[in-house]
Order: C-alpha cells, then structure tokens, then sequence
C-alpha cells in the first residue's frame, strides 16, 4: 500500500509541475512555486515509528546541569578557552567558569559546586561551540514524503539549534504548528523560525500595495515571523517590506532571474529587506556594461539546465574585485545593514556533479525518496545534470571564485554574512550540507573563528534572537553543541559520518561527529539521533523492496 501511494504521489508531483497550477498567487510567484517549489505535503504517520521520533535520544531540561572540562569557543569572535565548566539552570546558562590550564590538573576551587539532584557530564578536553543557525533551512519541501523527524535529527545531529524556515511549503499553519510543538519540547526538533512565502494563501494575485500590506499582516496573524519574495512589482514589494518592518517582521528573497532586472539587492536592501538568499540579484547588482544578464537566444526559464548553467556564466559579467562599482555595491549594502545569506553549497554540484552525487552519506543517510528527486528530470526543481559537462563545470569554479572574492570583502569590511543550507535539493542532504557551508566558508577566505561567528551569532543578529542565542555566555539560551575533536583545526570531524584517518595503531577509522547537542537546555545524543536517521533510511530502503 505504500509503495502504492509513493508511486501516486509521484505522479501528481508531476502533474503539478506541469500544469502550473497554483491561483492564488501573483504571476511571478505563480510561476516559481509551480514549476519549483510546490511540493505534496503529506506524510504518512506511520512512515517512522514513534522510538525513531527521537525523544529517547534526549534528557532534560535539568533543573541543574554542570558541564565540566570542555574548551570554549564562544561565538563571539574569541579564541578557545579551558578547561570551563559551563553551568545550566533550566533552559539558561548561568555561569561560564575558567577551571585552570592545559595540561595540568584543574583547579578544583574554582570549580562551581555540584548540588543535590544536580546532573554534571564530563567533557574534558572536548570542545564546545554555540548551537549553529541555520538561516536557510526547509523541512523537506522538495522531494515527497520526507519525514519531518528524519530532517530534525539531522539537524540536531549535526549541532543545528535555530532554523529558519523558509517559506513554509509544506503549508504555513503546519510549519507555525511545529514550531509551537518544538518550543514546547514535544518534538526532539530545532528552535522554528517560520516564514511565508509572499503571496500563499491569498485567493487572487497580489497587485496592489494595499494587497500586500493586508497579506503581511494577516501572515503575520497566522504565526508567521517573516516573508520570503521571490519577485513581484517593486511597489508590491516595497509596501511588504515596509510592513513587515511596522510589524518586526524579517524579510528574505531570493532574486529570481524572471523579476531581477526590476529588483536586484541594491534596490531591495534601500526598501529594507532584511537578507538576500543565493547569490542572484548581486551580480546584477554589478553589471557596468549591460542592464539585463546575456542570455543566450535559446535561454527557457523553466529548462532546469539552462537556469543552472547559464547562472554559472553570470558572475564573470559583473564588475571585478577592486572595481568602483564592486566598491560602491559592497559599501552601499553594508550601510543599509544588509545581510547576505549565501548558501554556497546549495550550488557545489554545479562545479563537481560526481563528488556530490556520490557524497559518502548517501549510503545511509538519504532517504531513497531523495535519491529519486535528486535523479536528472525535466520535473523537478534542481535535477539538471540532463547533460552537465566539463564546460559547466569549469564556468562554476570561475563562478565561485568571483562570488567568494565578493563575500570576503564584504565580511571584510564589516558586512553580515550568515550560514544556511537549503537542504533537499541538488544531492544536499540535512546536517551535512551545512558543516559544507561551513567549509566553502574557510575556502572563500573567512578564518575558522570568522566562519563560527557567521554560522552563530551573525545569525542569530540577523534574526534578532542574538539577546537571547548564538552565542555561549551567562545569560543566553543554552543553545550548544559538544565535539571531541577541534573544529577550528578541521570542519570535517562535525559531519555525522565522522572524519577519516588513521589511528595510532596505523589502522584506518572514523572520529564520531558531534557526541551531544544542548538546545534550550535539553541533551540529545547526537549519536543517537544518527543511529535513528539510519534506521528510518533502511525502513524506507525495506518498503521500498516490498
């Protein structure tokens, strides 16, 4: 039966795609989440057993907990400090305590001491990092059936404590839902951020500035904590944007290429919009020589491999590094307080298809209803290897240059870059998308403090939670993660399939990942989690056999 189902589901996956239909939003937004992004929404309750839901993996929150030992990098810019004990009441830090020095026993009077029912772990000589945000984060939303519990622990596994959800696909009331459910601890999930999708929900397209300061609002109504654009008439979403403003709501979009030559990030960073998304909208943003991107004649919007492969021809027609007009676009954002959310490795297939689609996770980590979707098809938003090619390949490592030499400098002169990941999409699989976000950031230039910073506090700023989170100090959420090994040395021991090496014994072996994520002062076993992740993998690979 659900074989059955899948295959249904499947099928009127394609028909949507093809038939376009969704009314009730503008024309522009019609044709994006259409061809893109409308995805069916049901998931089967019985698809992942309640012990795999990973409530077994946690405990807490602890009327007291004490961290004992750990190395702290705080988020904030410092180095690593320790051995701290880190000491929790309820869902809060409450002290941060330097305990002595490297190497040498820890001073045990400066040790906070433990209480009656206290709970204490050791942590000595593991390392402790700010629960990372993940700005770009969508609870499945691509392929069909993805079970939301699958995607949840992969984030907490991977030290993910805030997630902004973008757009809500699977339905606004639902992603509102789940994040009551996560705020109140009943799910083992990530802290929620929903936002809408601009124009969801209304039941004629959006033409008018009043339209879309009433849909704001009613969003807004609805639980909604922020808004995604994707395109529509600037005076349509210059009033958005000014209402969300009113109403301290965030902003998001995605310049998509049907609506940038009308809004690129210079005109929408001046009407307020709070992050761009991706990268489009900034080389146009820095065109000297031409208005419109150099589409070939041939050039069809809804052809995948043509949106992804002419993309990767797009920054080498911008201004250079060093140009006045690169100058004038990097200044100009930073003085609006602008945030870019880059997302690069979204996009790391386009410039080595084979590495990402034979990623080693892939075995046991990805849902074989991603490995479907993730299969070269005309319908499906991101599976366009219908014939990608060494050119194509080439264009995107030039691409990425260009595009890192803009994100350095502007985090070099003191803009806002954060860290998301946009999982689900082109071979990207949740958790470890993002610890590769982290390291197209070292490659892009950011050193390993830099990157944490982007992937902690810069976040949490630019969704104006940083009073509150992303960063560990006395006060805050306590929002972190712990690891065995250093991170700032080497991003690779945070993938939850572990880092490979040699052992002492000259045998080869793998770190662990991440050993325990804290969020709001719950503990999950973060190895747990990816025990759980495995067996609803090899549940789906089993039913899919049947």
């Amino acid at each position: 039966m659900r074989s059955v189902f899948r295959t249904l589901t499947n099928a009127a996956t394609k028909t949507l795609l093809a038939t376009k239909s969704a009314r009730h939003v503008s024309l522009f937004v019609l044709a994006c989440f259409s061809a893109h992004f409308l995805m069916p929404t049901t998931v089967l309750a019985t698809d992942v057993p309640a012990h795999l839901s990973g409530l077994d993996a946690r405990e807490g929150p602890f009327e007291r907990l004490i961290l004992r030992g750990g190395i702290l990098v705080n988020g904030e810019g410092a180095p690593p400090v320790g051995p701290v004990d880190i000491v929790i009441v309820g869902d809060r830090i409450e002290r941060v305590a330097v305990v002595g020095y490297p190497g040498v026993p820890i001073l045990e009077q400066r040790r906070p001491e433990a209480g009656p029912g206290d709970r204490e772990i050791d942590i000595s000589g593991h390392y402790v990092l700010p629960g990372f945000v993940d700005m770009h984060g969508h609870i499945g939303g691509s392929a069909p059936n993805i079970p939301p519990e699958y995607v949840y622990q992969l984030w907490l596994a991977h030290g993910i404590t805030t997630v902004r959800e973008p757009g809500s696909f699977r339905g606004l009331d639902w992603t509102v839902e789940q994040a009551e459910r996560a705020a109140a601890n009943e799910i083992a999930a990530p802290r929620i951020i929903p936002y809408a999708g601009f124009g969801m929900g209304s039941a004629e397209p959006i033409i008018t500035a009043e339209q879309a300061s009433a849909w704001v609002r009613q969003a807004q109504s609805r639980g909604a904590q922020g808004v995604k654009f994707f395109g529509a008439p600037p005076r349509v979403i210059r009033a958005a944007i000014e209402q969300a403003n009113e109403l301290d709501m965030g902003t998001m979009m995605h310049h998509a290429q049907l609506n940038v030559v009308r809004t690129n990030v210079l005109d929408s960073a001046a009407m307020g919009l709070t992050t761009m998304e991706h990268w489009y909208g900034l080389p146009e943003a820095l065109f000297t020589d031409q208005i419109i991107q150099n589409y070939s004649p041939d050039y069809n919007y809804q052809n995948e491999m043509d949106r992804f492969g002419e993309a990767g021809n797009l920054w080498a027609q911008a201004a250079k590094p060093g140009s006045e007009r690169w100058n004038m676009v990097r200044d100009r954002l930073i003085e609006l307080d602008f945030t870019i959310n880059p997302t690069l490795t979204i996009y790391e297939a386009s410039r080595d298809a084979a590495a990402q689609r034979n990623a080693e996770w892939h075995a046991e980590y990805t849902l074989p209803t991603l490995t479907r979707f993730f299969t070269p098809s005309r319908y499906a938003h991101g599976s366009y290897w219908f014939d990608w090619t060494t050119e194509h390949e080439v264009a995107w490592r030039e691409n990425y240059r260009l595009w890192m030499a803009f994100l350095n400098d502007f985090k070099n002169h003191g803009g806002r870059v954060t860290t998301g990941s946009d999982s689900g999409y082109i071979y990207k699989i949740y958790g470890f998308g993002y610890i590769q976000e982290l390291e197209l950031l070292r490659e892009a230039g950011f050193n390993p403090l830099e990157v944490i910073r982007a992937a902690t506090l810069s976040g949490a700023e630019a969704l104006g939670l940083d009073e509150e989170v992303g960063s560990v100090i006395a006060g805050k959420k306590a929002d972190l993660f712990i690891v065995k090994e250093n991170p700032l040395r080497n991003w690779k021991v945070l993938y939850g399939t572990g880092h490979y090496q040699l052992n002492d014994q000259n045998e080869p072996m793998r770190t662990q990942g991440v050993l325990y994520t804290v969020r709001d002062g719950i503990v999950y076993d973060a190895q747990q989690l990816l025990a759980n992740v495995r067996a609803i993998v090899e549940l789906a690979k089993q039913e899919e056999a049947e």
